[in-house]
């Protein structure tokens, strides 16, 4: 389990934040400070939202059009397994009929 510290004060975490608006990169920013460049990437998008810069991911998932390609690449997933399983049913349908030699490859 890694160690626990105190959570950082609003001040250092407000220096951070515009060091990487300045145009630091996080990852150094964690080299030279105590941070991890995930925390500090965090911070950045926690101070983005707030201010209106990004979207939460919330608002992000709301949009129609998203819902809609998420239930559509669902059904087409799903329309594509029952493709292949037909066409291994009729694939063996044709040899035990005899339609089709048994030493042919239909799949």
């Amino acid at each position: 389990m890694p160690k626990s510290r105190p959570p950082y004060s609003v001040e250092f975490r407000r220096q951070m934040i515009d060091l990487v608006r300045a145009g630091r990169d996080p990852e150094d920013l964690a080299r030279e400070f105590e941070p991890s460049g995930q925390s500090i990437r965090n911070w950045v998008a926690r101070a983005d939202r707030k201010v209106g810069l990004r979207e939460e991911k919330a608002a992000a998932a709301a949009f129609p059009e998203r819902d809609e390609l998420i239930r559509l690449r669902r059904e087409n997933k799903q329309l594509r397994l029952e493709r292949d399983i037909l066409s291994r049913a009729a694939a063996w349908f044709a040899r035990e009929t005899g339609v089709v030699p048994s030493g042919s490859s239909s799949s």
